[in-house]
């Protein structure tokens, strides 16, 4: 009985060890195949071996200017990569103590965390190492709510996990890692996380520091220090705790650390770093176009916001300061004129409009407001989204000594804003075409409209040295040829001159000087539109110009960027280069995508017609529309420019040239209908050129800079002609003296009124 009862025991033990080690084989077998599948992508897609050994991290493209100063990013996501050299080792210490301590011994998985894991049923951790949480962010994202899929997820991960300690070393592995971790408020990566939350690069975080970020990377939000910081110090304190349990961390230290209090220097990174300015979007366009080219002649494709590109622009900060500071000085005393001339105006600030057309204009602002869009969406009738838009509301404005926190409703708040004058500054190296300065408006934050590319408005008499121009190219005139200046008419066109006095003859030099209209008139008449047109475009103009003869004038509207980069023709002797920001790119590693050597220029007109065009324009400056730059005690010889005016004062306009520097300035309103009424105020002159003197005293006062009063307009070698000197007769100086507060505004159809 006992022998069969000792049997009995035996089978079923040998039963027991039998499926024991049946299921033990099983179930190993199982997880093997279950690998296996999941490694050969049968459980889900898995990333190629160039996306394991390519990961993607984001990083943004860094903007310098001429000088390598860093001027800011495009990015997508705010992220600079650091080596792990520059990682503490304090912050190094803290990620393995607090998540992966066996990380230097396995291969990717820690068997004894995941059965941790499993035993606690994820009480005391997930059992993922710090190559598996690497994985997640590089290749599975966020967590799966629903448990099986959760479970797919992490399968996923162990895979991608041995495949990353494959291709790389533990170092790189926690430097991935670190790169890539989102700390919240736009700071992708350590380094961008050391900047938001501590002001200061991560190699110069402290112990400290350096628990609280390991502490967030559990849950950044639930252990954020900025909204959390009693949490995030009971997080620190974990982390400290663990670094000294494996002798991370002396107990003097660890005493002392915990006793601190949890201290940030929040800062964000989203303005400070993004590239948010006038010219972002024309460089933008550039930037692009060269990468499309890169792309079609070697295939590689690169993205400005995710490729970590270096991209070298012709803009020098400093003249860039000097230029936003030249248009604020001025305009802020400008700004102050107007209003003053405002305030008996009931339409203010429109003039010479009614208040119904006024009304229309503000109902048409209105319609492109976000909060007007947003009301309609929600089924509100336009009377009511009015009566709601007239209502005041706490809102910041601009004003010239910084914002401005007011009561005003949405509706006053429009009028407000087209009260404010407007500017549009460019600066272009002649002999390049390189960009130096560009200023698109008075402040980003509130006028994020460009008036350098973008505006396009009446010209003026800034239109006329074009004329001017092809004249002396089409009918070999020169400076000292005489054009008479009797009333002129053309069909229904009666151009006038504002003094109303005419008679005799000028010489070209002395009718661009003093702006004279009959004179231009009388020029386009003999040369017609069409090759002044043609000059126009040879010289950069794209927009449309109408065939008509008022364009001799300056009827036309064109952009700031067009007419500087024409001007620019003529100090660069008669060849047209494209104004162009876009200097070099370089991809992450260095290697150059594109450098601008081979500038693409084209010859307009001889060097001799640029050279007597410069010095039409001398006299512009010296005795004629520009002759107020007296005033601010240049050195007239070698300045060159002209002013324009539009008509009832709506535009200012002023380009002056140096031998190795255009620059056009605009001034104006949003809205043609706003401006001075009386033409002292609201000319050319007085308009744009202060801010033209007071960049280029900035300049000239540098002693870093290249511009200075010695600089020369050289005369070509082989000139034919001697006429710097005109002989003037007496019937010219008579002329001359009667030709006084010259109006350069313009009309297109009957009566043209001028100013100095």
């Amino acid at each position: 009985m006992y022998t069969k009862k000792r049997k009995k025991i035996s089978f079923y033990f040998r039963k027991f060890i039998f499926y024991f080690w049946f299921f033990f084989f099983l179930g190993i077998f199982s997880i093997f195949l279950i690998f296996y599948a999941a490694y050969k992508g049968y459980l889900g897609t898995l990333p190629s071996t160039k996306d394991i050994e390519n990961p993607t991290m984001e990083i943004g493209s860094e903007i310098y200017d001429s000088n390598g100063i860093l001027l800011g990013k495009f990015f997508s996501e705010n992220r600079t990569l650091i080596t792990y050299k520059k990682l503490p080792k304090n912050l190094i210490n803290a990620l393995i103590a607090k998540e992966d301590i066996r990380f230097k011994h396995h291969s990717g998985i820690d068997a004894k965390s995941i059965l941790r894991a499993i035993i606690s049923l994820g009480k005391k951790g997930g059992g993922s190492t710090i190559s598996q949480q690497l994985a997640k962010l590089l290749f599975t994202g966020p967590s799966a709510k629903n448990k099986l899929q959760r479970m797919h997820q992490k399968l996923l991960e162990w895979v991608m996990a041995i495949e990353l300690e494959k291709r790389y070393t533990k170092e790189e592995i926690i430097t991935m890692y670190y790169n890539k971790f989102d700390f919240l408020y736009n700071a992708k990566g350590i380094e961008t996380a050391a900047h938001t939350y501590f002001n200061k690069n991560a190699s110069e975080l402290n112990l400290g520091e350096c628990a609280t970020l390991v502490g967030m990377l559990e849950n950044p939000s639930l252990y954020n220090p900025k909204i959390y910081p009693y949490r995030a110090k009971k997080q620190r304190n974990l982390v400290l705790y663990q670094m000294r349990k494996y002798d991370l961390l002396n107990e003097y230290k660890y005493q002392k650390e915990l006793k601190k209090s949890v201290k940030i220097n929040f800062k964000m990174q989203k303005k400070d770093f993004e590239l948010l300015t006038y010219y972002g979007e024309f460089l933008k366009k550039e930037i692009q176009e060269s990468l499309n080219d890169h792309e079609k002649e070697t295939g590689e494709k690169l993205n400005l916001y995710s490729s970590g590109l270096k991209i070298y622009t012709s803009i020098d900060s400093k003249m860039q300061y000097y230029a936003e500071k030249s248009v604020k000085k001025h305009l802020s005393k400008l700004q102050i004129l107007f209003n003053n001339s405002q305030k008996k105006n009931k339409n203010a600030p429109f003039l010479n409009i009614t208040p119904e057309k006024t009304n229309r204009i503000f109902l048409s602002a209105i319609h492109r407001t976000q909060l007007y869009q947003d009301l309609k969406q929600k089924g509100m009738k336009e009377e009511k989204i009015i009566k709601e838009l007239k209502k005041p509301k706490p809102t910041k404005i601009f004003t010239w000594n910084g914002s401005k926190k007011v009561l005003i409703s949405t509706w006053d708040f429009i009028r407000y804003q087209k009260s404010i004058i407007q500017a549009g500054m460019l600066s272009i190296e002649p002999y390049t075409g390189y960009i130096k300065a560009w200023v698109g408006g008075i402040d980003f934050n509130y006028f994020q409209y460009d008036h350098v590319a973008k505006t396009k408005r009446q010209v003026g008499s800034i239109f006329k040295p074009i004329l001017y121009a092809s004249a002396i190219k089409e009918l070999h005139y020169n400076p000292c040829t005489k054009i008479s200046n009797e009333k002129f008419h053309l069909g229904k066109w009666s151009p006038r001159n504002s003094n109303g006095k005419y008679g005799g003859t000028l010489t070209l030099k002395d009718g661009l000087a003093l702006s004279v209209n009959t004179i231009s008139a009388r020029l386009i008449a003999q040369i017609t539109p069409g090759p002044v047109i043609d000059l126009a475009k040879n010289m950069g103009i794209e927009s449309m110009i109408p065939e008509h003869p008022s364009i001799a004038l300056g009827s036309s509207d064109l952009t700031l960027y067009e007419m500087t980069g024409a001007f620019n023709t003529f100090t660069n002797y008669g060849f047209y280069i494209k104004p162009s920001i876009l200097v070099k790119i370089e991809d992450k590693y260095g290697k150059i995508i594109k450098e601008r050597i081979d500038l693409s220029k084209r010859q307009v007109f001889s060097e001799e017609v640029a050279y007597m065009m410069l010095k039409l324009m001398e006299g512009v400056v010296k005795y004629g529309t520009a002759k107020r730059l007296h005033k601010y005690n240049f050195f007239l010889e070698n300045i060159a420019g002209k002013t324009g005016t539009t008509n009832e004062n709506s535009d200012g306009w002023f380009i002056g040239m140096i031998p190795n520097l255009t620059t056009g300035v605009w001034v104006g309103w949003e809205d043609r209908f706003a401006h001075f009424e009386n033409i002292k105020l609201g000319q050319g002159a007085n308009m744009a050129l202060p801010i033209w003197a007071y960049y280029m005293k900035s300049l000239y006062n540098d002693p870093n800079l290249v511009y200075h009063e010695k600089l020369i307009f050289h005369k070509p070698k082989n000139s034919q002609y001697n006429w710097e000197e005109c002989e003037e007769n007496s019937e010219n100086e008579n002329n001359l003296k009667n030709i006084i507060e010259i109006d350069e505004s313009v009309n297109t159809e009957k009566n043209i009124n001028f100013d100095n």
